[in-house]
């Protein structure tokens, strides 16, 4: 395995001409702070908008959309998250070319529009095309810059500064409901929506006037994919390990509110803030094993937040109290919200050239949108809400995550492996 600074040095062969000398990665400092924070806005509107779905599930399915399956109106929050992480297939090869700033300026664009469109919105066509495609294409833009600019301004603190800047999406997950649910009974939908759109445009201007990249870009364009990565069985084993992960991750949070109504008969007026209170213990849940994983690796940090994700969803099962519902959401989402975090940091050590990371890390999140994109409307026609059947769901998330723990750790023994062949 590289170290470090060895990362910094361009790949053999690549290009024809040495690179500009780049120094060591400063690991702190106002510059590289003030990059998390604009980073952090970022999340705050690309994650902070897909896992704020949840609300948009439940309005759908009980005033704007009442004639569609849980399954069909899944499927709009599921192709917004997926395109959110898949972008970065083409989004991590324009970064590497030096072209962040126009992927946040069309990201934020794009969110902004979507937005307003889907305050337009009445029917389920239209909701699938402003909040699906042109969001979810948005915040895609949004996504891969948020956590390949920072990973380049930290080695040792590196899993840390990705922790704050992913907690942003925990952030606005709290936010953007709670604006929503307490405007939309007074304004209605529609400028409830467009007033989401307007504090996106407003934080996101925020990153475009700080953010500032580091590393020079590639010396040449780059195809989407470097099959290289593909050379790598650790690389492969934890990629297949996100998809695994991601296929049932979010399907307790796409349906905590249902489930807290149905199930436990909370009141609605109470049942929403579980997810506000789910997103916002994940707050926690990115920054703190982010700190950990400094010292201890953030290989280690996600088997074991994998693992006990898979667990509470199993619990999740014989929960039929409202204290019971919240404990879960308090460690479902603090476990669920280093799943998230954690991978940027993983996918950064394994890299062998740091003006590949955005690459490798789109590559290997395409596999993770790809099981947001199959998993929740898997679920959805496993889990009947009129009947009160839950339980599959909860079994079906958790055996995909255990398996995707599984993978993580023969990833981790490969990956030692390969760093003893290495010395």
């Amino acid at each position: 395995m590289s170290t470090d600074s060895e990362m910094e040095k361009p790949v053999g062969g690549e290009a024809a001409s040495p690179a500009p000398k780049v120094p060591p990665p400063p690991n702190g400092g106002l510059h590289a702070w003030i990059q998390v924070l604009g980073a952090h806005f970022l999340f705050f509107n690309s994650w902070g908008i897909v896992n704020s779905f949840g609300l948009f599930q439940t309005y759908y399915e009980t005033t704007l959309l009442k004639s569609r399956t849980s399954s069909e109106i899944s499927w709009i929050g599921t192709f917004q998250a997926f395109l959110l992480v898949a972008s970065g297939l083409a989004a991590g090869p324009i970064f590497d070319r030096g072209h962040f700033r126009a992927l946040v300026i069309v990201g934020t664009f794009l969110s902004v529009f979507g937005m307003m469109m889907t305050s337009l919105a009445t029917e389920y066509w239209q909701l699938f095309l402003a909040q699906g495609l042109c969001v979810g294409l948005g915040t895609g833009c949004l996504f891969l810059p948020s956590v390949a600019i920072v990973a380049t301004y930290f080695t040792t603190k590196r899993a840390l500064a990705i922790g704050i800047v992913a907690a942003g999406g925990s952030i606005g997950s709290v936010i953007y409901p709670i604006v929503f649910y307490q405007l939309q009974p007074r304004l209605g939908f529609p400028w409830a929506t467009r007033i989401l759109a307007f504090i996106i445009l407003g934080t996101l201007s925020v990153s475009i006037l700080v953010l500032r990249t580091r590393v020079p870009p590639a010396g040449k364009s780059r195809a989407i994919f470097d099959l290289a990565a593909f050379r790598s069985a650790t690389f492969d084993l934890y990629s297949l390990g996100l998809f695994l992960s991601f296929v049932g991750l979010y399907v307790p949070i796409f349906y905590i509110i249902l489930w807290a109504e149905k199930h436990v008969h909370v009141d609605a007026g109470l049942s929403f803030y579980l997810l506000a209170l789910l997103n916002g213990s994940s707050t926690f849940g990115r920054i703190i094993p982010g700190l950990l994983a400094d010292r201890f690796g953030p290989f280690e940090l996600t088997i074991v937040c994998t693992v006990l994700a898979a667990v509470f969803a199993y619990v999740a099962i014989v929960i039929d109290t409202l204290g019971g519902l919240v404990v879960f959401a308090i460690l479902y989402g603090f476990v669920s919200g280093a799943v998230v975090s954690l991978p940027s940091a993983v996918i950064a050590t394994l890299v062998p050239d740091m003006s590949l990371v955005g690459t490798w890390m789109g590559m290997s999140f395409c596999f993770a949108g790809t099981g947001i994109l199959v998993g929740n409307p898997i679920a959805g026609t496993i889990i009947d809400v009129e009947g009160d059947r839950f339980a599959g769901g909860f079994i079906f998330s958790g055996s995909l995550v255990m398996a995707a723990g599984a993978l993580s750790i023969a990833a981790r023994y490969l990956h030692l492996s390969e760093k003893r062949r290495a010395r």
